[in-house]
């Protein structure tokens, strides 16, 4: 059997009609950039988290650089960030000629809010937690030590669309929540996307002018912007998948499960859920001291996984002149050498789930 990461094709098919139907109605319109499938679709974004307001945008790393730009962030202030997180949390601090200081996950592999108050100096302006893999961060700690300090916070939730901490949703604690749609995530378009939601009417019109050259009004540049539209044609494709999101969540909570009730091998370590916290599972990590051992025999057996991910951000090339090293960040650095990402798809069917539980039970080192 052969058993690809992710199939996005078989989301497509549990709804084809409906996201053929937009893509139609969008094409047809004639109407393909910042139009009425935009706005409906910020309104009902933005209603979905309970945000006053949602801004659509080309991608999740857009929304995370005109965030940090939009609190005025810059030369000189630092922003926390995780040691354990995609680079592109980094990217968004350091595009803004700030300076990213580190944080060791915990064994969520999330910020560990318990280290934050040791990272904060006189030139910190926020944090930015990342809700990494679909798990939520201790947000109680991170709001009440940003509250402490009078910091921004910045959400990266890339990977937690609909995850909860408590009552609250990801991307409603902090100032700004910033959301990837790339096709992978959970809510994802067909191509490149993201968007930002706020309560502030403010920082919600800076991001707007930002999006479109820096301007309110065509001709009229205000500030110097870039073009970052989120398009007519992904908006309302996002409608359609945004009206299922919470079954499509479901669907890979209840594989999760499986996954959970049905791997028994003292080799791999299985993720685990912090108490108030919801996992809508973007990613079922799991660890394992011969991972690369691991990772080839899955493959020889027909399972496709992925590292996420095998280099931490301050060990990036692009980042050698922050002065890091090997040793650095051990936590940080010892999950980008033992995790792994099993198969997690919508549509995954019963005997694949099977088949993967079974491979990974038989595994040896």
């Amino acid at each position: 059997m052969k058993i690809d990461l992710a199939v996005l094709g078989r989301q497509y098919a549990l709804h084809a009609t409906e996201y053929e139907e937009a893509a139609l109605r969008a094409l047809r319109s004639g109407w393909y950039i910042m139009g009425p499938e935009l706005e409906k679709f910020e309104a009902e974004f933005a209603a979905y988290t309970g945000a006053c307001y949602a801004v659509g945008l080309n991608s999740g790393l857009d929304a995370l650089t005109f965030s940090v730009a939009a609190l005025g962030i810059g030369a000189g202030d630092e922003v926390i960030v995780p040691a354990n997180t995609y680079i592109a949390t980094v990217l968004a601090v350091t595009a803004n000629e700030a300076v990213p200081v580190f944080v060791e996950p915990d064994e969520y592999y999330n910020l560990d809010a318990s280290k934050l108050e040791a990272a904060i100096t006189a030139r910190t302006r926020a944090i930015m937690p990342v809700h990494l893999y679909g798990q939520a961060v201790d947000m109680a700690s991170v709001m009440t030590i940003a509250k402490r300090h009078h910091l921004a916070v910045i959400e990266d939730c890339a990977q937690s669309h609909g995850a909860h901490f408590g009552d609250v949703m990801t991307g409603r604690f902090g100032d700004i929540g910033c959301f990837s749609f790339y096709p992978t995530k959970n809510l994802g378009a067909f191509g490149d996307a993201g968007a930002i939601v706020t309560d502030n009417a403010q920082l919600a019109e800076k991001i707007r002018m930002l999006r479109n050259y820096g301007s309110k009004e065509k001709y009229h540049n205000e500030i110097c912007g870039v073009n970052s539209r989120l398009d007519e044609i992904q908006a309302a494709l996002l409608r359609v998948k945004l009206r299922h999101l919470r079954a499509l969540t479901q669907e890979r909570k209840e594989v999760a499960a499986q996954y959970h009730a049905g791997i028994h091998n003292p080799y791999i370590t299985l993720p685990t859920v912090r108490e108030g916290a919801e996992h809508v599972y973007h990613q079922f990590i799991v660890r394992t001291e011969t991972r690369d051992h691991f990772k080839a025999y899955l493959a020889e057996h027909g399972i496709e996984t992925v590292i996420h991910y095998p280099i931490p951000p301050h060990l990036a090339e692009c980042y050698a002149d922050l002065g890091y090293r090997h040793g650095s960040f051990p936590c940080a650095e010892q999950y980008a050498d033992e995790v792994l990402s099993l198969p997690m798809f919508n549509g995954m069917r019963a005997d694949e789930i099977t088949y993967v539980i079974e491979t990974v039970n038989a595994y040896r080192p």
